[in-house]
Formats: structure tokens, sequence, C-alpha cells
């Protein structure tokens, strides 16, 4: 057994190639091997949202609190509150995080294939993000 205290792992501003705004993420646990499961908290400020990307292997999102919007390519921009749980399956482009006037916080958990868990693309541009 391996217990994480909250607040052992110092918060981290994520690289700004992959998010646009102000973002703070945690990462409360990355599974040692031969595990490949990781999670990150992941705080958006009001317009912060990640770049396009996928995950060979999937993710999960819990959103904890705020109010925030995700959308996968070719589909509508979905609304997102505490309590969701979005699912994007493997290799699904897509992009989540805060709406226009609301933070956004979610837990985002994700499996590694071959050591990787995401594969980031361009950023999402303003004209995107509000098209809905």
């Amino acid at each position: 057994m391996k217990i994480v205290r909250h607040g052992t792992n110092p918060s981290q501003t994520p690289n700004a190639d992959y998010f646009t705004g102000n973002v703070r993420m945690d990462t409360p646990f990355d599974a040692e091997a031969p595990g490949r499961v990781g999670g990150v908290t992941v705080t958006f400020e009001p317009g912060a949202r990640t770049a396009w990307h996928t995950h060979p292997l999937g993710q999960t999102l819990i959103v904890t609190s705020g109010v925030g919007w995700a959308q996968r390519e070719g589909g509508p921009r979905e609304e997102i509150r505490p309590g969701d749980v979005v699912w994007f399956p493997p290799g699904e482009r897509h992009w989540h995080g805060a709406t226009g006037d609301t933070a956004m916080t979610h837990i985002a958990i994700a499996e590694a294939l071959d050591g990787s868990r995401v594969t980031w693309e361009e950023h999402v541009t303003d004209a995107e993000y509000l098209a809905g």
C-alpha cells in the first residue's frame, strides 16, 4: 500500500504548448510499473482550455467543480458540470476546459501505451472555442 498525502506534490503550470489560458495541474497519482494509469487534477480559469489531443487508450474526466466545455472533433461543444463523467475513446481527437466566464476543475485519468498517455496537437483557436 502507498499513501500519497494531499499537498505532497507541488502544483504545476503546464506547458503552454498544450494549453491556452491560466491552468494549474496537481498530480495525485502516477502508477508504478507494471501499472500504467495516471491521474491529474486540472483547474482551468475562465477561458482556459487544452489544445486538441488524443489518448492511445482513451481518457476519463470527472468534473469536480465549476462549469466547463468538452468537444470531440466533428461534434458539438458539450457543457460539463460537477459530478459529470466524460469518456473519450482511444484516438478520439478532442479538447476540454472552462467556459468563458466560469472556472472548472476535473480529474483526468488515462493509461499509457508504450510510455505515452497523450498526443498533443495544435491549440484550439478562439473561433473554435466560441463556436460551440
